[in-house]
């Protein structure tokens, strides 16, 4: 066990947030931690981390026990490093302790160099500590985590706060991965990485050694490393074994028995209060009336479940059919900026779109999606064609919801947009994407973006276009509205054209993908799981052929080699060969005789002799500085 929590209550403004919430976390648990927004996610967390106190209601809970052996890292959502060290400074500081001990042995054995043996048992005590904790390896473990972050050789050099906002992000991940606590807490780590390096750190935690808990809104990423899922609703929280798509089955099945046990005890309270009311007043059957009074009073009254927000229900509708081709783009650029700074990022885009598909734009951050889809709406110039066919009514989202007025409460956005609906109307459809009473006459500005974007949602369904253009649509939702926003664009006959890093969202609506690569843009006429299946036979022929490649390559220069080669030349490499196998065997036994005299040192007689036991040492020290000048010669035989 590395941490318990028992009994956790949490208040805020006079109601509970967090309610009689127990968890444990096991040496190798890989926990997803997930909620509606403001359910009291992050407050768990920073009551598990001690960054806050859980409140008292009785005596003996709020009770967070930490084993003795637990270290915890932790990466915030809004986590980043900024720092003035070079990016290669400020990973090998995680292995402080480590480079000390480094540099006392090359001191140690300076000394030892010199004669001086006196130091040898901490030698021994420290370089077997060095090498239990990897210590040969701390370059190649920075360098693998840092390429796998998408950091290159060329940035390790740079100061760490000249980099942006995500690629701080990134390199705080980078080194609390380098950190390796036992109790690793995540929350939303996939918010600022690109495919490529989501999968890298799935693959990276898979064979992570310690404990995971993981706050994400990314389910592809829970399912891949989570095998229990925790929800917080109502205030209580629920543990489901298994990832987020075994929750999904379980969910669903504990929500209809929890239904039917809910429906079973109604109708024995409502059968119990009607026994109740016609006896009490009567002499005869009033003790029996009270007896079931007594019954109703202690009866566990079974709460009804939450109703799944999925039924809430988005629906996105259009009347006016469009013809089968809708959408031409030809030898189009996608540039930022204008006049002298204009830059282009990709030039010679082509491609088409028909009548019912849902394309997705995928690609790296900044490679120029959310500019794509801006040219193609006809905000941003462009060179080239990007021609819509007649009969196209387009639908937007934007991802920062720029299109709202932050002075507008929010039925006043709806009613400036459609000033002949009624105020019943307007409640109806705002309804529908949960804003309710008094929320309605908030100021858009004052809208958190999960909010925002359920306002911009409202809207699109009411301009029934047959065309959506959609930037980032999932960014700011909760799980459960993803859920519902998923369900209506799959019922969504138009077409679409969506960016998104979401890719469970891909996986379940994309018919087709258009990849933007610094090469420039390849259409995909498939999903996203094809997609991901056709990267990985891709990248196994490059490393295939990149493997063959280097055999022929070796092949060839041995053969240059054998066919240039003297007699003498052989006659010289068979001698070197059979002295570095002298000097190997010369090593091993060294090593032998070294690990027996260690052996000595333990026995009474010598350990209680001085003279005796200056002696070992001293044969132990000759030893050793053997061994070490035949490590020199073979290494130069080798390099021969």
């Amino acid at each position: 066990m590395l941490l318990k929590a028992e009994h956790i209550h949490k208040v805020f403004n006079g109601e509970p947030l967090l309610t009689d919430v127990s968890l444990q976390i096991e040496d190798t648990d890989r926990i997803g931690l997930i909620g509606a927004n403001g359910c009291g996610k992050s407050t768990l967390l920073k009551l598990l981390l001690g960054q806050l106190l859980p409140d008292h209601m009785q005596e003996g809970d709020g009770q967070i026990v930490r084993a003795a052996k637990t270290s915890v890292g932790y990466l915030a959502q809004s986590a980043a490093l900024d720092s003035e060290s070079t990016v290669w400074a400020e990973m090998r500081s995680v292995f402080s302790a480590l480079l000390e001990t480094q540099a006392r042995l090359h001191d140690l054995e300076a000394e030892m160099q010199a004669g001086s043996m006196d130091n040898a048992a901490e030698y021994d005590r420290l370089s077997a500590w060095f090498t239990a904790n990897d210590g040969y390896l701390i370059d190649v473990r920075i360098k693998t985590v840092l390429h796998g972050m998408g950091f290159g050789d060329e940035t390790f050099d740079r100061i760490v706060s000249s980099f942006s906002g995500g690629e701080k992000t990134r390199l705080a991940i980078a080194r609390l991965l380098l950190e390796a606590p036992n109790l690793l807490i995540l929350d939303e780590p996939t918010n600022h990485l690109d495919f490529d390096t989501i999968a890298w750190l799935e693959e990276y935690l898979q064979g992570y050694k310690g404990a995971l808990l993981i706050v994400s809104h990314d389910r592809y990423f829970l399912d891949k490393l989570c095998t229990s899922i925790c929800e917080i609703e109502r205030g209580r929280l629920t543990r489901f074994r298994g990832n987020y798509s075994a929750y999904t089955i379980l969910k669903e099945a504990a929500v209809e028995r929890q239904q039917k046990e809910y429906d079973m005890q109604q109708k024995e309270i409502a059968k119990l209060e009607d026994y109740v009311a016609r006896n009490m007043a009567r002499a005869s059957t009033s003790k029996s009336a009270k007896s079931r009074q007594k019954q109703l009073d202690k009866m566990e009254r079974i709460e009804k479940p939450v109703t799944q927000q999925k039924r809430a229900g988005l629906s996105f509708t259009y009347e006016v059919e469009p013809p089968l081709d809708v959408l031409e783009v030809r030898n189009a650029d996608i540039s930022v900026g204008s006049g002298a700074s204009r830059k282009t990022l990709l030039s010679d885009v082509e491609f088409a779109v028909r009548r019912g598909e849902k394309l997705g734009i995928i690609g790296v951050n900044g490679i120029g999606k959310s500019t794509l889809l801006k040219e193609i709406l006809g905000t941003l110039p462009h060179e080239g064609v990007m021609r819509w066919n007649k009969n196209i009514r387009i639908g937007y989202f934007d991802q920062e919801s720029t299109n709202l007025d932050p002075e507008n409460t929010v039925i006043d956005e709806l009613h400036d947009r459609f000033p002949a609906m009624l105020d019943g109307e307007i409640r109806s459809i705002l309804g529908q994407v949960r804003i309710t009473g008094e929320d309605v006459f908030k100021r858009i500005s004052a809208l958190s973006g999960g909010e925002r974007a359920r306002v911009c949602f409202a809207l699109l369904m009411l301009e029934h276009a047959n065309v959506l253009l959609l930037d980032e649509p999932t960014n700011h939702l909760d799980l459960p509205m993803k859920e519902v926003l998923e369900e209506a664009l799959d019922a969504y006959t138009g077409t679409m054209l969506f960016v998104s890093h979401d890719r469970y969202f891909l996986k379940r609506l994309a018919t087709q993908l258009l990849e933007l690569t610094p090469d420039g843009a390849v259409l995909h006429p498939y999903g996203f799981e094809q997609y991901l299946e056709e990267k990985a036979k891709a990248r196994a022929a490059a490393a295939a052929e990149a493997q063959a490649q280097q055999i022929a390559k070796a092949r060839e220069q041995k053969s240059q080699a054998s066919s240039h080669r003297s007699k003498a030349q052989r006659s010289a490499d068979a001698a070197r060969r059979n002295r570095m196998k002298e000097l190997e065997a010369e090593i091993e036994a060294l090593e032998a005789a070294i690990a027996e005299m260690e052996a000595k040192l333990t026995e009474p007689e010598i350990a209680q002799d001085y003279q005796k036991l200056q002696e070992v040492c001293n044969q132990i020290g000759d030893a050793r500085a053997r061994t070490e000048e035949c490590f020199e010669e073979l290494m130069e035989l080798d390099e021969g």
